[in-house]
């Protein structure tokens, strides 16, 4: 049984990535485990936690998510903090910009590296994913990286999805195109034309950014033949080669945060949501 905390009035799942796999198989392989045979997995880090705040929809589909992994080292350090008195708070938050493994609590699970699980998952298994979603045909590019490392993977579906508003309506459908996945990732994907219509597929991949994505998810999963749904975020410019990851090394240590600052310094004021959560964090009432 999977153990769920509450940071700041959101759950998080307290999972490793191997148990995040195992759960995601049981659902494609079960089709009666859930009554309408759907999921959607979130990847909650600050700034969803933040959004979440102010957005009580936002909040209320994190919550009713049928998985949330923990996508930042920053949650296990707040459960930490969060078990401690304000006056304890008070005096060790600067513990909180050094990411030691006792203060974790729990192992990460970034967004980025369960998505390309999931899809080596699928590639041995034979599941169906869909990509949707990015800018400039990125999430083309991921299918096709994804491809040549994982030749077997079927892919379904690849579309921008067109322009999405902050509640997670299309104001654009753009015409979007129909990838039927060969065994060979070196043959061509045929295609054909499509008015946005998503066929059936096991896993598909949102990347309209978090919020959007989320509410997307939320109001479309029932009405589109897909098995389990999963918000992603900006994993589609890492997945295909786009935008460089922080080495293996500084990931595991919990400071890629940091890594993505130096590469994109345009980041900084992304980055200075921290100190608004640490705020809340340092003077939450948990009565």
């Amino acid at each position: 049984m999977i153990m769920k905390i509450d940071i700041l009035g959101v759950k998080i799942d307290k999972v490793n990535l191997t148990e995040a796999l195992v759960v995601a198989e049981k659902w494609i392989r079960n089709k009666s485990a859930c009554r309408t045979g759907k999921h959607y997995i979130v990847t909650p880090n600050l700034e969803f936690i933040l959004a979440a705040q102010k957005d009580k929809e936002f909040r209320g589909i994190l919550n009713k998510a049928d998985l949330a992994i923990p996508d930042s080292s920053s949650l296990g350090l707040s459960d930490w903090l969060l078990r401690k008195s304000r006056l304890e708070r008070l005096l060790l938050w600067p513990l909180f910009f050094f990411p030691v493994k006792p203060m974790m609590q729990f192992d990460v699970v970034t967004g980025t590296d369960f998505m390309e699980a999931l899809c080596k998952l699928s590639a041995e298994k034979g599941f169906t994913t869909g990509f949707l979603g990015g800018n400039g045909g990125v999430a083309k590019e991921t299918a096709e990286r994804l491809l040549r490392k994982y030749p077997n993977l079927k892919v379904s579906y690849v579309s921008s999805g067109g322009i999405i508003d902050k509640d997670g309506n299309p104001q654009e459908v753009v015409s979007s195109k129909y990838y039927v996945a060969r065994e060979k990732a070196g043959k061509d994907m045929s295609s054909r034309n499509t008015k946005y219509i998503i066929p059936p597929t096991d896993i598909l991949f949102v990347a309209f950014g978090h919020i959007k994505q989320e509410k997307w998810i939320a109001k479309n999963l029932d009405k589109i033949p897909v098995r389990v749904a999963m918000g992603v975020g900006g994993a589609f410019d890492y997945l295909s080669g786009r935008v460089r990851r922080a080495p293996k090394m500084v990931r595991k240590s919990g400071f890629e945060w940091l890594f993505r600052l130096v590469i994109q310094p345009w980041r900084i004021k992304r980055q200075l949501v921290l100190f608004k959560y640490l705020r809340l964090i340092l003077f939450y009432d948990q009565t």
